[in-house]
Parts: C-alpha cells; sequence; structure tokens
C-alpha cells in the first residue's frame, strides 16, 4: 500500500478548523485542488473537471461575502464534498458514469446539495459512478490497494474519503453502493432509512429502494452531516450510551446476528473477522442473540432482483430507446431483463417486501434486539477492477428499507479493509447512529 494514497480527514476537526477562520476557504480550496492535482490521476475518485479550481475559488469567495464572520457561518462553512455523478449539482453536468450526451440527463439540483450548500458546503466536483449506479465499473480504484476494486456504485465518493480528497462525500445505495465500498475503502458509510433524505434530482435506478447516503472517515463525522441531510432529525432521539470504566452508562445495546443461509454468504475472511469482533463486543459487556431472521434468503434476493429489474428499466426506457447502442453490456442486460419482468411480478414483490418489514420488526422486538449486526461485504475489495463485488450482504436490509451503516472494522493480512455492518430499525437513523458509536468506541480500543 502507498500510505499517500490513504489519508482520511476528519469531517468534525475540519468544519471546526473553517468556522474558526483558520485556514480561509481561499487558502483551503488551493490546498483541497494540490490534494486532488497529486492523488486523483492515480486513483480516478473524480470526474475530470477544468477549472475546478477557479470554480471553486468563486463559490469560496461569493461564501465568505455570505458569511464575513466565520464563527456565525452554517456548521459546513467551506467544507468541501464530493457528489455522486448521478446527483444533479448546479453549475456542473451529469453524466451518470455514461456516454450519453449531458444534455439529455439534466435536471434541476438534488435536494441534497441544496442542503449542503445551505450548511455552508462547497462542491469540490462530481465523484466517479459505476454506469447509472449499477454494476458496470468507473474507473476509480481503492486507495489502499490501487489494483482492487473500491467496490461500487459510489466509488468515487468512498475513495474520496479515503484518500483525505474530501472529509465527506454522498453516495447512493439501491442495495449495496454505499455500505459495500465503504469497507473495501475502510470509511463509514451511512445509509439512513429509506426516503429520509429526498431523492429529487438524482437519477434513479430501482425508485422503490433508491437511497441517498453518505462518506465520511469517522462515525463523528456523520452524526454531524446526517441532521443536516435528513428530515426531520430528532436531536433528543437516542441515548448517550457509552462505556465507563467497563460500566454501560445507560444499558447496554442488545446485539442481533442473523444466522443461517445469509450469513453463509460470507467468505472466510469476512466470518473470521467477524466472530473475532462479536467475541470483543460480548467480552465488554455487549448480549449477542443468534437470530434465524431470513430463513427464505434467496427469496428475497429474487424479490428484490425482480423489482429493481423491472424499476431499472422503466426508469431509463426513454434513455434505452434512443441511446441504448451508448450504455454498456453489463447495464444494457439489466434492462434488457427488466422488460421481460411481469408487473404482477414486481407488486407481488413489494407485497412481499412489505411483509418482510413487518415480520422482521415483530422478531426483533421479540428477541429485544437493539441492534443487527453483519459483515458489510463478503470478504475485502476483490482483486481488479472488472466487478465492484457483491452486494448480497445489504441486500435484506436494502430490501426492507432499514438503515444501515459500515464501521471500518480492522484489515486483512494484506492489508485491505474490512467492515463491520450495523442495522437499525426504521425510522430510527438518529438512535442507530448514537449505539454504533458505542460499537465503535470497543472496536477502536481494542
Amino acid at each position: 500500500m502507498d500510505k499517500s494514497l490513504v489519508r482520511p480527514r476528519s469531517l468534525v476537526r475540519e468544519a471546526a478548523s473553517l468556522r474558526a477562520g483558520v485556514p480561509t476557504p481561499a487558502v483551503h480550496v488551493d490546498r483541497l485542488c494540490a490534494r486532488i492535482e497529486q492523488v486523483d490521476p492515480l486513483i480516478h475518485a473524480f470526474v475530470p473537471e477544468p477549472g475546478r479550481a477557479d470554480r471553486l475559488q468563486a463559490e469560496a469567495r461569493a461564501l465568505v461575502a455570505r458569511h464575513p464572520d466565520p464563527a456565525q457561518a452554517p456548521p459546513l462553512y467551506g467544507v468541501a464534498v464530493g457528489i455522486k455523478d448521478i446527483v444533479h449539482v448546479d453549475g456542473l453536468p451529469t453524466h451518470g458514469g455514461s456516454l450519453l450526451p449531458p444534455g439529455v440527463l439534466a435536471g434541476p439540483q438534488a435536494t441534497v446539495v441544496d442542503r449542503l450548500r445551505a450548511a455552508g458546503a462547497l462542491v469540490a466536483g462530481k465523484t466517479v459512478t459505476a454506469e447509472f449506479a449499477g454494476s458496470a465499473p468507473g474507473r476509480t480504484r481503492n486507495p489502499h490497494r490501487p489494483e482492487h476494486t473500491p467496490g461500487g456504485s459510489s466509488s468515487g465518493s468512498a475513495a474520496a474519503v479515503a484518500a483525505g480528497l474530501v472529509p465527506l462525500a454522498i453516495g447512493t445505495q439501491t442495495i449495496g453502493s454505499v455500505v459495500r465500498p465503504a469497507a473495501y475503502c475502510g470509511v463509514v458509510g451511512f445509509r439512513p432509512t429509506f426516503g429520509r433524505i429526498p431523492t429529487a434530482g438524482v437519477l434513479p435506478n430501482a425508485p422503490s429502494f433508491d437511497t441517498v447516503g453518505l462518506f465520511t472517515a469517522d462515525l463523528a463525522g456523520a452524526a454531524l452531516a446526517a441532521p443536516l441531510l435528513c428530515d426531520d432529525w430528532d436531536h433528543a432521539a437516542g441515548p448517550d450510551d457509552g462505556v465507563n470504566g467497563g460500566a454501560w452508562a445507560d444499558g447496554a445495546p442488545v446485539l442481533g446476528v442473523p444466522v443461517g443461509p445469509y450469513l453463509d454468504r460470507a467468505g472466510p475472511e469476512a466470518r473470521q473477522a467477524f466472530d473475532r469482533q462479536l467475541a470483543l463486543l460480548a467480552a465488554r459487556g455487549l448480549t449477542v442473540r443468534r437470530l434465524d431472521l431470513l430463513p427464505d434468503f434467496e427469496e428475497l434476493e429474487r424479490q428484490a432482483q425482480t423489482v429493481n429489474r423491472f424499476e431499472m428499466a422503466a426508469s431509463h426506457a426513454d434513455w434505452f430507446a434512443r441511446f441504448g447502442d451508448l450504455y454498456r453490456p453489463e447495464t444494457a442486460a439489466s434492462i434488457r431483463h427488466g422488460r421481460t419482468v411481469d408487473p404482477a411480478d414486481r407488486a407481488a414483490a413489494l407485497r412481499a417486501r412489505t411483509a418482510f418489514r413487518e415480520r422482521l420488526a415483530e422478531r426483533r422486538q421479540r428477541a429485544g434486539v437493539d441492534l443487527l449486526l453483519a459483515p458489510s461485504a463478503t470478504g475485502p475489495a476483490p482483486l481488479g477492477l472488472d466487478s465492484t463485488g457483491s452486494a448480497v450482504m445489504s441486500l435484506p436490509w436494502s430490501f426492507a428499507g432499514l438503515p444501515a451503516l459500515s464501521l471500518p472494522a480492522g484489515v486483512t493480512a494484506a492489508g485491505l479493509p474490512l467492515g463491520l455492518q450495523v442495522v437499525g430499525e426504521a425510522g430510527a437513523d438518529e438512535r442507530l447512529l448514537a449505539l454504533a458509536a458505542v460499537l465503535e468506541r470497543v472496536l477502536d480500543g481494542a
């Protein structure tokens, strides 16, 4: 590993420094652009942008004019953010990782970008995505091992945070496109409850699943950004649980492990690391309960794919009819598959999803489980750039629309990161972040 490529930056510290006036936004932009120019040719996290430095300096001057006193500025004053290239940003074209003419894909600025800019953030640029947030990989390389995939489809956003190009980046997850690349790149990836961050202004993949999420170096960064981006954030929700001399301040959260065919999908490196993590958490006083939550996992996979392929074909019906020859083979195959799906099958799969949500919530409540834990991915980032890896470890939780995040959780003998996936209850994103901070402290202290 070239250690100069892996240098994640704390969003909390960077935001505090900028609001303290050190550095000024102009100096910060100079440093940002220098880092991108030095590192990005090696990992390709950002979509190339001629004139990036001039644009950002103009945005920095406008920001200072709006907020002459940094101490009174909004919480992300001057913070540079990467935006996945299926998310519309005023002044920047949207390519969607494709060869389609950008004007065809144009649209109003996304709500999430409105909220970032209202919070004082500067858009560092568009980050590389797999084509239309599907399975055809982009150019991005993993900063830990550039010959390995960074995951997908939010590949550029995860790699940009891991490489320290930006402390915050926006991605999207249909099935596993935030949690998996976060794990592969050794950063935090947070996928809120379905619908918690509006998708207005985001190119659709499968609207029944599409969720806007974010990447940060640590959980404190996610906790800073999430309330600014999510609808109706409850700052009073979620106890400040913690460890104090080995005792839990407000009762230890109970952890559920979904054993069976789902967990069997994890490879040996992921399972061994997961078992070590569970043993460590148990040794620190947490209750771990193994639950048979997903006995019908293969049927869930089939239902999720039915909805995903049908909706992807519908989302691209007009574009594909006009520009089908410009689509990459993987994306075109998914769309053609989606065209064969009977609408009645998709409706049945959505009804099954509702039943699954209800059954899962009831079983969790009966077992007294606060959080579900699983590996974030089937293993470390695979060698090669022809695949973004498997999203299967995120599938049931994305299918149900539950909030989930990936915590960095050690590395393999080869130095590739692994992630621990933490899944909360629908709508309880605040509590998920609060309790996950407990786990982060235990794992970091190991």
